[in-house]
């Protein structure tokens, strides 16, 4: 039986780019070779797409060649530079562990879509709208879902501090791992805070500090056939949960402990893994993504954010929650390539 061949994309150009590479390697390590042929290709953050032998910290220094991935779906693959002459590669599928903006935000999925070439994970449209946190809550407000109080800022507005209840968060509207993100205890923290968050989107969002314990919830599937995997806690010892920016995140997060189940009961479990099912739902997403939430003394849940394209890292939340119900990492890996091939 011929192997499915699967496109593996990983690097990019966002400041997430690091965490990209890690997951792969995860990936490139668990996924089954008797099954699938995978096509390792690099993406360096300059743009420049690399075709290589396996994804490691050094990718870029082996033996590489130029891949791009083609817009014709008559071709269905990947031009490749050989002793100056292209190529072309067929692929079946394409798993895409880029991370962040080009990554998560509906970019690749429409360069997938011209290619006709089928795609784990989430399609345009939700990953555009789960990237950006105004879009996602105004979507899952409307259906019944509580989200926390915000404000959109753009470009060179700037609002008057005294208009917000501290502490507020200042985030980029359109990223990702916490990157530019700031817990502003009082007015003259603001500016500061914004000028941050404008390094890495144009677009701000000013939200309410909800008072909870942070909760997430890995969900697998489309449509109506949904699974949910463990639900998990953050306990913080201070600031806020930012592991993918830490020195050693193998090690464990510096300022957190993630415990996986949930210290909750049963019943409040259940209720966390149905609401992230409702909001995956509302938000359009399929294939998978990391829904993550505050639950609240008074047994309220609240949406934080949906990322459509989680980590696979060893130390990633995910997969994580997946092998507590059951779902090993080889196992994910499977289930995702044949939700994609089903379209």
């Amino acid at each position: 039986m011929n192997k499915v061949k699967v496109a593996i994309l990983f690097g990019g150009c966002s400041e997430e780019h690091d965490v990209s590479v890690k997951s792969a390697i995860e990936i490139a390590a668990n996924i089954d070779n008797e099954k699938y042929e995978p096509i390792y290709i690099g993406i360096t953050k300059s743009g420049v797409w690399k075709m290589c032998e396996k994804p490691c910290a050094e990718w870029e220094n082996g033996n590489c060649c130029s891949a791009v991935l083609s817009p014709d779906k008559k071709m269905h693959g990947l031009l490749v530079l050989k002793n100056n002459e292209y190529e072309i590669h067929h692929v079946d599928v394409a798993f895409s562990v880029l991370h962040g903006k080009t990554g998560e935000d509906g970019s690749i999925q429409g360069l997938f879509e011209l290619s006709g070439i089928p795609y784990v994970g989430c399609d345009i449209q939700s990953s555009a709208i789960c990237m950006d946190k105004s879009l996602a809550y105004i979507i899952a407000k409307n259906a019944g879902i509580a989200t926390p109080e915000f404000w959109v800022i753009n470009k060179d507005d700037r609002p008057a501090a005294d208009a917000f209840t501290y502490p507020v968060f200042v985030k980029p509207a359109r990223s990702g791992s916490s990157y530019g993100v700031t817990k502003v205890n009082g007015a003259d923290e603001l500016d500061a805070a914004i000028d941050l968050a404008r390094q890495y989107d144009s677009k701000i969002i000013i939200e309410q500090a909800v008072l909870g314990c942070e909760v997430g919830c890995a969900v697998l599937g489309n449509s109506s056939e949904l699974i949910v995997g463990e639900v998990d806690q953050i306990r913080l010892r201070h600031g806020f949960f930012r592991i993918h920016q830490e020195a050693e995140p193998e090690k464990g997060s510096e300022n957190a402990v993630i415990n996986v189940p949930a210290d909750l009961s049963a019943e409040e479990r259940g209720r966390i893994q149905e609401t992230a099912k409702k909001i995956y739902k509302a938000l359009g997403c399929r294939g998978l993504a990391r829904v993550d939430m505050f639950l609240q003394d008074n047994g309220r849940i609240v949406l934080n954010e949906v990322n459509t394209l989680p980590g696979f890292t060893s130390y990633s939340r995910y997969p994580r929650m997946m092998a507590a119900a059951g779902i090993t990492l080889p196992e994910l890996i499977d289930r995702l390539i044949v939700l994609a091939l089903k379209g």
